[in-house]
């Protein structure tokens, strides 16, 4: 009989296509058994429960050892949806005080919430309250598919520095996008040295594997806790500042608005870092931490916004001194040098006005009456002087770049976020506004006295107090002092040296002593202490002046330099000179000598009348 060849053909192809068909199905279930996660995760999650096991966040102290945030603990109800069978919800209301209405719209708000998955443990109420905790353990086994997860919130030894400690909020999608450590539900440092230090406060975390039976129920740690993984505790903070001086400061500025900040000269580190108003951190913690939110955000006195470091003001006379330091730099002036005064600046149908004092003079009675005609004509002398710098736009540039050796125009650095650039204008700005060769230094002569486009911080202008403390050198300011276990970033650490020549310093720094001595800081004269000061009032478009100060004690081996800015408050002498003076004493000496209590109880009982914005 023929072979039928075609048949034969034909066997051989049907057993090619099933070997390929069993190699395939043998390959994806080698993928399936060991290479896809999928199934395994699925599996775990009928025999497991990997339970977040949340760190203590790491404390905070002030620069003398004193507690000032630390921990405490809070309760978040969970479920695992799929786990969830059904319960007596009067029970469960009741237990937690809540409606059935707040109990079904928390359901409806875990399930639209980004990450919800019914396999995963879901958060349905957020910091119970120590009873309602307690009552609800008692009755858990009623509840199957619930769980209570511990976490871990602040709380606050004082009703202070709220701007610089910052606080704790839930973390959004982008925190999580950002961020692997983050899920659902965490929390992370909001605000201040908590979201600026967030890294080493939160420590790692650890994980519970617990044991399910056949029914789902818990029925203990796996393997009696050999899998689990311990949490590392956050690192403790050393912050810089004396908590009974931001204190003391806060009180000061009551009802008004602006800043005091106080440097340790030598080293940056900041003592002090007051905005006012503020408020107490103990608003933004618990249950009701959303509302209080609100509340912040729609005052109009902005208690959220940092004025000591996003402030951006018009210096006023604190400028004089960079003035002085940068005109004997580029050898325009020597200290003998005078320029007249006649109740002003007056050029070319300019006038820029100024108090009486004498005149002619030189820099350090300049700097001591704080006369705006002198820098008008030093400035002049040097923005104008095309034999050294050819054009009034080059010599613009040689002046700013000393100005941002300075700290000006750009961020320092500090440790904590949202700190304002200020506003230093350059050439282009000018050309642009003016006409390139269009403008001269009459043409922006009010920037010479800490006018006109010219905006720092109050950062900025204690840095500038802590540079001329120092004579000629500063650290970048910074909040923390120490960090548990590890090193601050070099960079808080280093020296920094602006372009003029330390040896310029003395000279400026005696004016600003003259000034305390007999000039227009005499108010900020401390019993048996050396002080050194310079005024500002710094003119406001927009109402009353601006009142301002800067200074540094003891003169000879300074241990703080400070300076304030009071919105509205008139002038120098009025708010900006005693506050100032008052911090400092209070730093050096731990009280207020009986002769200026006066001056105490004047600046803490008065207040600053504000208008309310325009809509």
């Amino acid at each position: 009989m023929r072979k039928d060849y075609k048949l034969e053909k034909r066997k051989f192809i049907i057993g090619g296509f099933l070997v390929l068909i069993a190699i395939i199905y043998g390959i994806r279930l080698f993928d399936l058994q060991l290479n896809d996660e999928r199934y395994k995760k699925s599996a775990d999650s009928n025999a497991f429960l990997k339970k977040t096991v949340y760190p203590s966040r790491g404390l905070m102290y002030d620069r003398k050892g004193e507690l000032v945030v630390y921990n405490q603990p809070a309760y978040d109800v969970m479920l695992i949806p799929r786990d969830v069978k059904p319960f007596d919800t009067i029970d469960f209301c009741h237990t937690l005080n809540i409606t059935p209405e707040q109990l079904r719209k928390r359901f409806d708000d875990m399930r639209s919430s980004a990450g919800y998955s019914s396999y995963t443990p879901q958060r349905l109420i957020s910091q119970l309250s120590t009873q309602d905790y307690g009552r609800l353990q008692e009755k858990l086994y009623r509840f199957p598919g619930f769980f209570i997860q511990k976490r871990i919130l602040r709380q606050y030894n004082y009703s202070t520095a709220a701007n610089v400690l910052g606080n704790l909020r839930e973390v959004s999608g982008a925190d999580i996008d950002a961020d692997d450590y983050y899920s659902p539900g965490d929390y992370t440092g909001d605000l201040g040295v908590e979201r600026s230090y967030e890294p080493y406060l939160r420590g790692i975390k650890g994980v519970e594997v617990l044991i399910r039976d056949a029914h789902g129920r818990i029925q203990g740690r796996y393997e009696g806790g050999a899998h689990d993984i311990e949490p590392i505790s956050g690192r403790d903070l050393t912050l810089s500042i004396d908590v009974k001086l931001q204190e003391y400061a806060e009180k000061l500025m009551a009802g008004k608005r602006g800043a005091v900040v106080a440097i340790e000269p030598k080293t940056g580190e900041i003592l002090c870092l007051v905005s006012s108003p503020t408020y107490d951190p103990h608003l933004l913690i618990g249950r009701q931490r959303g509302e209080n939110y609100k509340m912040l955000t729609k005052d109009e006195s902005l208690p959220l916004f940092d004025r000591a470091l996003g402030g951006a003001y018009p210096p006023g006379s604190t400028f004089k001194p960079t003035q002085g330091l940068i005109l004997l730099q580029e050898g325009i002036i020597t200290t003998a040098t005078t320029f007249p005064c006649y109740h002003g600046y007056i050029n070319g149908g300019l006038r820029v006005g100024c108090h009486a004092h004498g005149s002619p003079l030189p820099l350090k009675p300049a700097l001591q009456t704080s006369c705006n005609a002198y820098f008008c004509w030093g400035f002049k002398s040097m923005i104008d002087r095309r034999s050294k710098y050819g054009t009034s736009a080059d010599a613009f540039e040689v002046w700013k770049k000393h100005l941002v050796s300075m700290g000006y125009g750009y961020k320092l650095g500090v440790d904590l976020p949202h700190e304002s650039l200020g506003f230093l204008p350059n050439a282009k700005f000018y050309n642009k506004f003016y006409g390139e060769g269009h403008w001269s230094a009459n043409t922006v002569i009010s920037v010479a006295i800490g006018q006109g486009e010219i905006l720092a911080t109050p950062l900025q202008i204690a840095n500038l107090s802590a540079t001329i403390a120092n004579r000629g050198w500063f650290v970048t300011p910074h909040i923390v002092k120490e960090i548990q276990d590890t090193v601050l970033p070099a960079e808080l650490l280093e020296r920094r040296h602006p372009t003029v020549d330390e040896k310029w310093y003395p000279d400026v720094a005696e004016g600003m002593r003259m000034a305390v001595i007999g000039g227009t800081c005499r108010r900020a004269a401390i019993p048996g202490i050396d002080v050194a000061g310079k005024t500002g009032t710094a003119q406001n478009p927009h109402g009353k002046d601006h009142s301002a100060f800067m200074g540094f004690a003891p003169y000879d081996d300074p241990k703080i330099a400070v300076a304030v800015y009071v919105e509205n408050g008139g002038f120098g002498a009025v708010f900006g000179v005693p506050i100032g003076s008052l911090v400092m004493e209070k730093y050096l000496c731990d009280s207020i000598s009986p002769s200026r209590q006066y001056m105490e109880d004047q600046m803490i009982n008065t207040s600053v009348s504000y208008a309310k914005p325009k809509r």
